[in-house]
């Protein structure tokens, strides 16, 4: 490849990721897809069916994504969640932090999005303070913290953290014929539990779940193979195109509302340059508000008072603080990291959910106190 080439092909990176971002956004509002609304499904009434939709996602992201790894297209090594390097208390601790603040917050961070493209002022607010912690957490005062502190507890292991390196490393064989393996019992296993009952077949339930792993997938390819460069022409070095990490990258949303926020504020340096993740919040809104506005559900959304806001905001800080320190959300490591069968996003998962039920029992017991 000519450097000539790359601004044409970093469009196509950047045209490709916005447009499956804004099918993200549009299925997420029209099927009312969120993770911490299964977990207060169950919580409150017992109701599994948006849980079978994530599970579905889930499926359907780990099927994609490991037939990719067995057809050689790309490689779980390439991402930031299989690295041999496992930072298993700052997965968990990570993940309780932002289960506990997504559920203080009204949503995750892809939820947040989504609720914006709704006509949400709070969840503006959310953004804006979210992406302000997970940019302290990347560089500021609470990176340093992390750094010094959980992200020293590390398990060394002897491959990459995904099922398949370490399958083939201890019982032989290749990562790729463990992907395709692993892959089809995780994925296939989830999509029978996902039909084992009535609320599991749901037209809804297909819709978010094939559609959301779909697409999971697809921007895994956008990066992964359409965005790789095995030498580009600059630094004749091995690189993946318009990434904030370098590396291989999905969806996710926490880093990346925080880089949105810099890329809007330094606007006029031209060191700052749009990626994946940016244009991908901006896609998620975009197609969130495109089915608000078409089925006449858009609506504008204050704070109720006092305690709604604070509790928005510190929900919106412990999903910054906790996402960063996790290295995803329930997009990031719960679809796209879960995809890559890494032990560390099923860390963050469990990290994930253990808070969110953490933080429904405090407003459980909470209301409780004022009745």
């Amino acid at each position: 490849m000519q450097e000539s080439d790359l601004p044409g092909l970093t469009s196509r990176v950047l045209g490709a990721s916005f447009a499956l971002a804004l099918l993200f956004g549009a299925i997420a509002q029209h099927t009312r897809f969120c993770t911490m609304g299964a977990v207060a499904d169950i919580f409150s009434m017992g109701d599994w069916t948006r849980m079978r939709m994530w599970l579905l996602a889930i499926a359907v992201a780990i099927l994609g994504f490991n037939g990719m790894v067995g057809l050689g297209w790309v490689q779980a090594a390439n991402s930031v969640y299989a690295a041999p390097q496992l930072l298993w208390l700052s997965h968990i601790l990570g993940g309780l932090l932002f289960g506990v603040g997504m559920v203080l917050a009204s949503g995750c961070g892809a939820k947040t999005l989504v609720r914006i493209g709704g006509g949400s002022l709070k969840s503006l607010v959310v953004f804006a303070v979210l992406g302000l912690a997970a940019y302290a957490t990347l560089r500021g005062i609470s990176a340093v913290l992390r750094v010094n502190t959980v992200d020293r507890v590390v398990l060394a292991l002897p491959a990459g953290q995904d099922l398949p390196s370490l399958a083939a490393h201890w019982a032989g064989g290749t990562p790729r014929d463990w992907a395709l393996g692993l892959g089809a019992v995780f994925g296939l296993g989830l999509i029978a539990f996902v039909l084992a009952r009535p609320e599991g077949r749901r037209a809804d339930t297909w819709l978010a779940g094939l559609g959301l792993g779909s697409l999971v997938v697809a921007v895994w390819w956008v990066s992964g193979v359409l965005g790789y460069l095995p030498e580009h022409p600059v630094t004749l070095e091995a690189s993946f195109l318009s990434t904030n990490t370098r590396r291989m990258e999905s969806l996710s949303f926490v880093a990346p509302l925080a880089y949105s926020l810099d890329w809007l504020i330094l606007f006029s340096d031209s060191s700052r340059l749009l990626t994946l993740g940016i244009v991908a919040v901006l896609g998620v809104i975009l197609g969130s508000a495109a089915v608000a506005l078409a089925t006449r559900s858009f609506y504008w959304e204050g704070f109720r008072g006092t305690e709604d806001t604070a509790n928005h905001i510190a929900g919106a800080v412990l999903m910054g603080v906790g996402g960063v320190t996790a290295l995803g959300c329930t997009v990031g490591q719960g679809l796209s990291g879960l995809s890559t069968l890494a032990l560390g996003s099923f860390l963050s998962m469990a990290g994930i959910l253990g808070g969110a039920w953490l933080g429904l029992r405090w407003q459980d017991w909470r209301m409780a106190r004022l009745l």
